[in-house]
């Protein structure tokens, strides 16, 4: 079993290698194995990585509902998550989503989980 940072920094390297549904697995997998307390924060995070996942394969439906309903789950997220960040970054993206005929590109529209130090969030752009 992962500790919480391992399981961030894990799905931040795959997040950013454009493989949103591997993160999603790494998520489920906190979410599954983690305290009840925190099941809300992985699930929703397991749902922000599957909907960027359907939007890179062209369910923009289904893409644009699972950010949203990923969000959900955020709340005021513990370990340094940026959950004002991430809940922009998937509205935005959920409204491009729906309103684009193209796919769209995993690993350029990869989430920052957590703001690295001495960089801009990539959650702004």
């Amino acid at each position: 079993m992962r500790t919480p940072r391992q399981t961030l920094d894990e799905a931040q390297a795959l997040l950013d290698a454009g493989k949103p549904f591997h993160a999603h697995e790494v998520f489920e997998d906190a979410w599954k194995s983690g305290p009840e307390s925190e099941q809300a924060l992985w699930r929703g995070l397991a749902q922000l990585a599957v909907g960027l996942t359907h939007a890179a394969r062209g369910n923009r439906k289904g893409g644009a509902r699972l950010l949203r309903r990923g969000t959900l789950g955020l709340g005021d997220p513990p370990y340094g998550i940026d959950g004002p960040g991430l809940t922009s970054w998937a509205e935005e993206l959920a409204d491009r989503v729906e309103r684009l005929e193209a796919l769209v590109d995993a690993a350029r529209e990869a989430p920052v989980l957590r703001p690295r130090p001495g960089t801009e969030s990539r959650t702004a752009d």
